[in-house]
C-alpha cells in the first residue's frame, strides 16, 4: 500500500521564493480550530495541542480501517483583523484573529473525524479536542510566494504583494490572509523557515501585458 503525499499532487502546496504567483486553489477540506490573539500564547499553544492529535489520529484510521494511507499535511493558517496594517506594517499581534487548519483527504468524513476524536481524547486528552472540526474550504484564484526566514519578518513581502502586486495586476483581496508552514519551528531555525503567503484575489481591473 502506497502512501500518498498531497504535497506533491497539488501545485498550491508549492510557491518560489521572490515571485508572486497566481494559482487556483481547488476546494479542500480541512480540519480547523479557531481562536484569537497572539500566536505566542497558550490559547494558541492549545489549539495546536488539540489539532495535531487528531489530524494524525485521522491518518491512522484511515490507513488501518479504509486501507488508505497518507502523509500528514503540514499546519497552515488563515489569519485577519479588522485592519489589514495589523499584518504589514504595525504587527500587531495581539489584534489577529486565526484559523488553524491541516488538510484531510476526500474520503475522511465527519463520521471518521468522530471516531478518530475518542482515540486522540484518550491517548493525548487536548484540551480544545472538541472544537476541532471537519470543514471545507474554497479561495479559488489566489497569489502567493514563498517566504524564507522568521515569520516576524513577512510584513515587507505581504505590503509588497497587497500595495504593488495586486494594484499592478488588476486584483483586489477578496478573501483571509492564509499561511502554510513547510517546516517545524521547533526544529527549524527561524532564518531557515519556509512558509507559503497566499491571498485570495478576484480581478477588478484589465490583466496587464505580459
Amino acid at each position: 500500500m502506497g502512501k500518498t503525499d498531497f504535497k506533491k499532487q497539488l501545485p498550491s502546496y508549492s510557491a518560489t521564493r521572490g515571485e508572486f504567483t497566481l494559482v487556483q486553489v481547488p476546494v479542500l477540506q480541512h480540519l480547523v480550530v479557531d481562536g484569537h490573539g497572539d500566536p505566542n500564547s497558550s490559547t494558541y499553544a492549545d489549539a495546536l495541542g488539540s489539532l495535531y492529535p487528531l489530524a494524525y489520529a485521522v491518518k491512522f484510521l484511515s490507513k488501518t480501517e479504509l486501507g488508505q494511507d497518507y502523509v500528514v499535511m503540514p499546519l497552515e493558517a488563515l489569519w485577519w483583523s479588522d485592519d489589514m496594517a495589523s499584518f504589514t506594517s504595525e504587527r500587531d499581534k495581539s489584534r489577529w484573529d486565526w484559523t488553524l487548519m491541516i488538510m484531510v483527504p476526500d474520503w475522511i468524513t465527519g463520521a471518521h473525524v468522530a471516531t478518530a476524536r475518542e482515540a486522540a481524547g484518550r491517548k493525548a486528552g487536548g484540551v480544545r479536542l472538541d472544537e476541532v472540526r471537519l470543514e471545507r474550504y474554497e479561495e479559488g484564484l489566489c497569489v502567493q510566494t514563498l517566504h524564507v526566514g522568521s515569520y516576524d519578518d513577512e510584513g515587507p513581502v505581504l505590503q509588497a504583494m497587497h500595495e504593488e502586486f495586486l494594484p499592478g495586476h488588476g486584483l483586489r483581496w477578496s478573501g483571509k490572509h492564509h499561511e502554510i508552514y513547510l517546516n517545524d519551528p521547533r526544529r527549524t531555525p527561524a532564518a531557515r523557515l519556509r512558509t507559503v503567503l497566499r491571498q485570495p484575489v478576484e480581478r477588478v481591473g484589465p490583466v496587464p501585458p505580459s
